[in-house]
């Protein structure tokens, strides 16, 4: 199944060659989770702060569960700190 993935921030640089800005269109198993992605494209755990799937926000404590379906769209930002 297909599922767009968008990281911002300092998490871009996981990304694969040939993204297109922070975002990819991704081939995933049925039954991929956030946190399979997560290990997939080796993310630091620490840096995985903000996670919206379709834009609503998965609580951590939900990530390794949160199965994802056909045309999901999540997005991964680190903690970010401004003054």
């Amino acid at each position: 199944m297909k599922i767009g993935f968008k990281l911002f921030a300092s998490l871009t640089d996981y990304l694969p060659p040939g993204r297109q800005g922070n975002r990819v269109e991704l081939e995933v198993e049925d039954g991929a989770t956030i946190a399979s992605l997560v290990a997939r494209y080796r993310l630091p755990e620490r840096a995985v702060h903000l996670v919206l799937v379709n834009g609503h926000f998965v609580p951590p404590t939900a990530r390794a569960t949160r199965r994802l379906a056909g045309g999901d769209e999540i997005a991964i930002w680190p903690p970010i700190a401004g003054g």
